[in-house]
């Protein structure tokens, strides 16, 4: 009974923490956050447990926010079959995907993903519903299951908070993450993790690592669009920049400053990231040069990542 409190602990304490969130910084900021975190725990289940790196993890995260906003806004549906429509687009797009990736290992996979990406950035950029440059704008928060105004707010102290948006992006954000802890301490993650320490030997045991792969990269790219759908909801747009090149950089530098490889790692990466994009963007493009002084400075100190140095040196994962 003791071991089970102990290990949910950290899960009490964040939920405790972000509960709390609202109260002290900016919601919309704190919950772009959290969709960010999202993306960036999606994209570390392909890269950080399957070593599979790729470079146009976007194509899912900003298709799916344009699939959910075009289904909340023009056909009328309600936000959680709106999000739930966006990931099952970004899930089929990451399996026609996916069956030609992993064809390939390394780099040339990583060009592959890079290469279909921007496919789906022209198909964005040229299809009439998503509204090319200027993007797919207004998007409404509608009612959650028809009772729920996620428009609402509450009135605390001065300030008016959308608290029934906040926590409906808090529980989408919890349970994504939960299903990533999940899969990793799961057996299929650990043969996923067998397949990245050793692929010659998990073959020679008879799994089909193409299977693994594939069932991975499926699922890391329904988690990308479902933070792609929320945030869509949350900032009611759908652009370009979010399916562009830039945004599968920014998610990779997410990662691998927090730490590739651990379950806390890419949520301390993305607020990082999102806080300095934040604070900083009174600077204009200088704003990128900060971000990769930090960055180099980062790896320099901590090699792991932060979240990384950190577990190596308690030995423990985090």
């Amino acid at each position: 009974m003791s071991r089970k409190k102990t290990s949910f602990t950290p899960w009490i304490a964040a939920l405790v923490f972000a509960s709390i969130a609202p109260f002290v910084v900016y919601p919309i900021f704190a919950m772009e956050l959290m969709c960010f975190a999202l993306f960036a725990c999606a994209f570390n289940l392909l890269l950080g447990f399957g070593g599979l790196l790729s470079f146009g993890h976007a194509a899912f995260f900003g298709s799916a926010a344009y699939l959910c906003g075009h289904a909340i806004k023009n056909w009328g549906l309600s936000p959680e079959l709106g999000i739930l429509f966006a990931t099952s687009g970004a899930a089929l797009l990451g399996l026609a995907i996916g069956s030609i990736a992993i064809r390939r290992q390394g780099i040339y996979f990583a060009m592959v993903t890079l290469a279909l990406a921007q496919i789906v950035f022209f198909l964005c950029l040229q299809m009439p519903f998503t509204g090319g440059e200027d993007g797919l704008q207004g998007i409404p928060k509608g009612h959650l299951f028809g009772l729920i105004d996620l428009s609402a707010t509450v009135s605390v102290g001065q300030q008016q908070l959308p608290l029934a948006l906040y926590f409906f992006v808090l529980a989408i954000t919890f349970g994504g993450y939960w299903m990533i802890w999940r899969t990793v301490h799961s057996p299929f993650g650990m043969v996923l993790k067998a397949i990245k320490e050793n692929e010659p030997r998990a073959l020679s045991l008879g799994y089909q690592v193409n299977r693994y792969k594939l069932a991975t990269f499926v699922l890391s790219a329904a988690l990308a669009g479902l933070a792609g759908a929320t945030k869509a909801l949350v900032v009611g747009l759908a652009s370009l920049s979010d399916v562009s090149w830039h945004m599968s950089g920014e998610v990779v530098l997410m990662t691998l400053l927090g730490g590739m490889g651990t379950l806390l790692g890419p949520v301390v990466g993305a607020v990082t990231v999102g806080t300095l994009h934040h604070e900083l963007a009174s600077f204009g493009s200088w704003v990128t040069v900060t971000i990769g002084v930090v960055f180099v400075v980062c790896v320099m100190a901590f090699r792991r990542g932060i979240v990384g140095e950190i577990a190596y040196r308690l030995k423990r994962d985090l």
